[in-house]
């Protein structure tokens, strides 16, 4: 039976830069034949043709657009007024649908205060049926207590296996790729820990500061906004063990593990394994750019300044038997000198050296590129050709599709949407893992707010602030070239 999709918030934001794109990537490559309708429901909402109006630009310079894929497309496309926490303006698209609301997903793509209202309004109208599936967005709460409270909310009219909570990290092809790679190729999974890694960097750099985002980020920051959703969701694909298939189940399970295994920050540890930074004035492009402080509160009040962090860097460990004593180094920030993000993998150096004593030996990495570009790369050691004494060089093998041989490229929401309309909850994080990763997060939030430990300044433009260099300087270690 055809699914149909309602979007709730369907004029907005994520609609029309997201949802809308990936769903009509989907059309383009043939995989919308199981979708009869989408819904677009707001209160603002007018006619259909204000609403293509609206996403014709993000669907224009897609790959594939064509007259006659729109015309198919906007024919699936309707447009509902109304209220999402009425009762009455849902049970009116239930009729609409008649017998087909038996396979309803139904995305909110508004902030998580609406979700409870919306749930309890779905229930009320018959649309919370065992079939129904419910896709939500970050943020999940600020921390452990509202994820709790929000997730109650859901829970009150929605299964945990009705729930398909987004990460669009996931969706990545370079992400999915990790298991891939680990799972599938025995000469990764053989060297996959403590005795030959040396130390993994995962780093999610931006160009763009907090732009209209100013009171969302105030009360958030990156520590909440990054890396409790998307490094640590990266961080569980690079640590997790074998899962028994590839049942969501199992893989959520062993996510589940690494968050839990994550060794607490704690008062003796956060001063030297945290770092919290913000973006002062400084030049992006030849221009000048302001600091947070001034975007936030403007030049009438020069005097008020934030402390909340724009920038984060984080030295983890995964206590267990794989992992122990490796180093997990997580940054993030905003006004970087690149828009970059990457994972890197550091092997450790072979254990006797016979080219020479005193000789530099550059340690074997397989560095994975998540943005702007997608690829996978592992860098190496080899004998420089010629008649010369032997002398190495360092090469790099590359692992990455070659775009001659890719199919259309997608945003990571079409595979993720794709996956919804499938019913594979695989890509998709559980609630035991939100709570597990508010946990380790809340405390290293505590453990700030106890010791009052500030944002350090960093110029915009540049790599981030000195203390995240110094901490890992602290492991005779430093942070690798990003690669925009």
């Amino acid at each position: 039976m055809a699914h149909n999709i309602l979007i709730i918030g369907g004029d907005g934001d994520l609609a029309l830069r997201k949802l809308y794109p990936a769903l009509f990537a989907l059309e383009v490559a043939g995989h919308l034949q199981a979708v009869s309708s989408i819904t677009g429901l707001s209160r603002t909402s007018g006619d259909r043709e204000a609403l293509f109006a609206k996403m014709l630009p993000g669907l224009s310079v897609l790959d594939g657009f064509c007259d006659e894929v729109w015309d198919r497309f906007r024919e699936r496309i309707d447009v509902l007024r109304g209220d999402a926490n009425d009762p009455a303006t849902l049970g009116h698209y239930k009729t609409s649908l008649g017998d087909s609301c038996a396979n309803l997903i139904v995305y909110l793509a508004v902030p998580p205060k609406v979700f409870g209202g919306a749930c309890k309004a779905l229930k009320e109208a018959g649309l919370s049926v065992p079939s129904t599936r419910l896709v939500v967005e970050k943020p999940l709460g600020s921390d452990l207590e509202s994820f709790r409270s929000v997730n109650a909310q859901m829970r009150d009219s929605f299964s945990e296996s009705q729930i398909y909570r987004i990460d669009h990290y996931l969706g990545k092809e370079s992400v999915q790729n990790l298991l891939a790679l680990r799972f599938a190729n025995v000469m990764f999974e053989a060297i996959w820990g403590a005795s030959y890694i040396d130390h993994v960097q995962i780093t999610v750099a931006e160009r763009v500061g907090v732009e209209g985002r100013k009171e969302f980020y105030e009360e958030i920051g990156a520590l909440r906004d990054m890396v409790q959703n998307h490094l640590l969701q990266v961080v569980c694909l690079l640590a997790m063990e074998p899962p028994a298939n590839r049942d969501p189940f199992m893989i959520r399970a062993e996510k589940l593990k690494v968050l839990k295994s994550l060794k607490p920050i704690t008062d003796d540890t956060v001063k030297h394994c945290t770092v919290r930074g913000q973006y002062t004035e400084g030049s992006m492009g030849g221009k000048v750019v302001p600091g947070y402080s001034d975007e936030v509160f403007g030049e009438g009040e020069p005097d008020k300044k934030s402390n909340i962090e724009t920038y984060v860097a984080i030295r983890a460990e995964i206590d267990n038997w794989r992992w122990a004593g490796v180093p997990f180094y997580l940054r993030t920030g905003k006004r970087m000198h690149t828009r970059a993000s990457e994972i890197l993998v550091q092997f450790k150096p072979p254990r006797h050296v016979i080219f020479g004593k005193g000789r530099a030996m550059s340690p074997n990495q397989l560095r994975i590129q998540l943005q702007p570009k997608e690829g996978i790369t592992l860098h190496f050691l080899r004998k420089q050709p010629g008649l010369e004494e032997l002398t190495l060089e360092e090469v790099e093998l590359n692992l990455t599709v070659p775009e001659s041989s890719q199919k259309n490229s997608y945003d990571a929401y079409a595979r993720l949407m794709l996956e919804v309309i499938s019913g594979d909850q695989t890509l998709f994080v559980s609630a035991e893992e939100v709570e597990a990763s508010w946990c380790w997060i809340d405390q290293i939030i505590e453990q700030w707010q106890q010791y009052g430990i500030k944002a350090k300044p960093y110029a915009a433009g540049s790599q981030g602030p000195v203390d995240a260099a110094v901490m890992m300087a602290q492991d005779e270690r430093e942070w690798s070239d990003l690669q925009p």
